[in-house]
């Protein structure tokens, strides 16, 4: 996240102190009586927004683009970030010493006490020794009903954060709405990944619930800086934890990829919608042709059911992969978005060669399909997931020119596979068409004329390498361009 302007240019980064707290913005740290309370960066721009923007009631729209300018997340993210604030500060969860919840709106930042100077903090305390400091936040874990362990634990927990950690990670504690109990064993997942993975895992070996533990254990690795390893194949219990991960990404990945699903289809109707009326308009002017200029309105629907089938297909793919992948994004952009594309290519054409021989009587040269689908797929797999590289997954959404970059990335990828196509067998979308017309006499559409604006007497290589490079272009262009979109 950047920091936010605080003064005239080139003034040095400040730091703010209020009660027994400091940050620094220039060091990233967060010191409570002089020793640092360890946060995740994303934690921290959070704080330090706040901080900045006091003043006023923060909107959640407002935070979400600033500090997950990147990604998309869910209101749980933003929801988890604040309750580990409130921690790490020590603020009671029935207090707003620090941060007051603005009703329907957002945050604010409402500690009265906040000085602002330029930065220079004294060095943070030697770290405390192992097993004995405090999780991520720098509180202790609290139970889902709001109580702090370290006032009322378990038999055997008390002065041990792990065992407190592992009893909210495994369900020991209960009560309170279900979206809290969830948000407070994946923060007690980030509580022992900052205590320290490894010691973790042994402790929670094979307790009971340990496999789902594990799972979430092994998800929440990625939002905590230096945490450990959690290994799957191998251990005890593995394959069902694999499958606890699976479920756990899957709920994920249906509540965060509708929206981008939609979107990425919206820009694949744009787009078809754009190149059918540009291909309609060069074909009614074209020397020989005899298309009526209403061709392009016709040929523009064409292109948006088409483009938009299409993207539904591989936008689905993409969606679905960076839901669910964190550690194989590429792999899982290609494959998904090959299944994607395959899947909706192979649907339709069936679905048309079954409708026009039933209804028409036609029998339909040849149209594309599923592997067309497959191979654009995978290139706009591919596109994306270069032009969009997230190391610890998630869903990208890059803004201005690095959206548009991703876009044209994604189209030039997608563009190639258009343009090979035709040598591999394949047809896109405006050969089929020109095959389809074909089929019925006296149609007035046909790629001929075009074919001889590129030199060839009828569609051959050339036309077919060209169309499709077009074709592709503006397909992975509009899929990206809409799947990249933020959420509103």
């Amino acid at each position: 996240m950047a920091e936010p302007a605080s003064g005239s240019a080139g003034r040095t980064k400040p730091a703010y102190r209020f009660g027994e707290f400091a940050v620094s913005c220039a060091e990233r740290r967060l010191l409570r009586s002089g020793r640092e309370v360890p946060l995740i960066p994303r934690y921290f721009d959070l704080l330090v927004l706040l901080i900045q923007r006091r003043h006023e009631a923060v909107s959640r729209r407002d935070i979400l683009d600033a500090v997950w300018s990147d990604v998309v997340v869910s209101d749980g993210a933003l929801t988890q970030a604040v309750r580990t604030l409130r921690r790490a500060l020590s603020e009671g969860p029935r207090e707003a010493s620090y941060i007051r919840t603005v009703s329907r709106h957002g945050y604010q930042f409402v500690h009265a006490g906040v000085v602002e100077s330029s930065d220079g903090l004294a060095p943070p305390s030697p770290p405390a020794p192992p097993g004995t400091g405090a999780p991520v936040g720098g509180a202790a874990m609290a139970a889902p009903d709001g109580r702090d362990d370290r006032t009322e634990p378990a038999s055997g927990e008390a002065g041990d954060p792990f065992e407190s950690a592992l009893a909210v990670l495994l369900g020991r504690r209960t009560g309170g709405p279900a979206g809290e109990l969830e948000a407070a064993r994946r923060e007690a997942a980030e509580a022992l990944h900052a205590l320290g993975t490894a010691e973790g895992l042994r402790r929670l070996d094979r307790r009971p619930g340990h496999e789902a533990a594990r799972a979430l254990l092994r998800d929440a690795r990625w939002d905590v800086p230096g945490a450990g390893a959690v290994p799957l194949v191998g251990q005890p219990g593995g394959l069902k934890a694999g499958a606890h991960l699976v479920l756990l990404r899957l709920r994920r990945a249906v509540r965060l990829a509708g929206g981008r699903w939609t979107a990425a289809s919206a820009g694949g109707a744009a787009a078809g919608a754009v190149g059918g009326a540009f291909g309609g308009v060069v074909l009614s002017q074209a020397p020989g042709s005899s298309a009526p200029p209403s061709v392009a309105v016709a040929m523009a629907i064409v292109g948006a059911a088409v483009g938009g089938l299409g993207a539904a297909g591989v936008g689905a793919g993409l969606a679905a992969a960076e839901a669910l992948a964190r550690s194989a994004r590429p792999l899982a952009l290609v494959s998904l978005g090959a299944f994607g594309g395959g899947a909706i290519g192979a649907a339709a054409h069936h679905i048309g060669r079954w409708t026009l021989e039933g209804v028409f009587g036609q029998v339909l040269g040849a149209v594309g399909g599923g592997f067309e689908g497959l191979l654009l797929g995978a290139a706009a797999g591919l596109g994306y997931a270069l032009s969009t590289p997230r190391p610890g997954g998630g869903m990208a959404t890059p803004h201005g020119r690095a959206r548009l970059a991703a876009a044209a990335a994604t189209g030039l990828a997608c563009a190639v596979a258009g343009f090979l196509l035709p040598a591999l067998g394949g047809q896109l979308a405006g050969s089929s068409l020109n095959n389809v017309a074909r089929s019925f006499q006296g149609s007035k559409v046909g790629l001929a004329p075009l074919a001889r604006l590129l030199g060839e007497p009828d569609p051959g290589p050339v036309t077919r390498s060209v169309i499709g490079a077009g074709e592709g272009l503006l397909f992975g262009f509009g899929l990206a361009l809409g799947l990249t979109r933020r959420p509103r």
